[in-house]
């Protein structure tokens, strides 16, 4: 690893393509650069979300999840190889179970914000989601280890419920959508 990152700038991408681990260059805007840059954006957002007031567990759980994504980021940069498994994504699955058990059950649309953690938090869901998508449109050109689309399709869930849990330990409630006809002032 001391040698990886020895030289930051490199000026080998000024022709428009950026190398894979496996030492293969592609486009800068390949399906696989798009869906790359996505998950690592998303770890970035979630490291904002960190620098928040959050509760322990919830600051454990998301610093678990920045490793995976950056498994994830590995995995995406080196054509076939495999690092995110099955195993982790039913800890996601354990783990939006053990969190949406602390809620009320939602009977409206919510909204994001509350307080400034549950909003980033909710920023983190949108990333999520379009990370996903870019992932669903490699896996239209290229194979793409089905684990990697199911984490991020779980892990956009859980940001969800984690946005409701912070606003809740924060004692604020969620901000309820209300319908046109409900906001039309009279």
């Amino acid at each position: 690893m001391a040698n990886r990152l020895s030289v930051i700038a490199t000026r080998t991408g000024d022709d428009g393509t950026t190398g894979l681990g496996d030492g293969s260059r592609t486009p800068k805007d390949a399906p696989r650069i798009a869906a790359l840059g996505d998950v690592d954006e998303l770890n970035s957002v979630i490291g904002v979300l960190l620098s928040e007031a959050l509760p322990a567990e919830v600051s454990a759980d998301l610093v678990a999840i920045q490793h995976d994504l950056f498994d994830m980021g590995a995995e995406l940069c080196i054509p076939g190889h495999v690092a995110v498994t099955d195993e982790q994504v039913a800890r996601l699955d354990e783990r939006l179970a053990h969190y949406n058990a602390t809620l009320t059950p939602l009977r409206e649309f919510i909204l994001p914000g509350g307080t400034r953690a549950a909003a980033q938090a909710h920023v983190a869901r949108t990333v999520c989601r379009r990370a996903e998508r870019a992932v669903v449109s490699l896996a239209g050109v290229e194979e793409v280890n089905p684990p990697v689309r199911q984490y991020l399709n779980r892990l956009s869930d859980l940001m969800f419920v984690l946005a409701r849990c912070i606003n809740k330990a924060q004692g604020k409630g969620d901000v309820f959508w209300t319908s046109p006809n409900a906001r039309k002032v009279t």
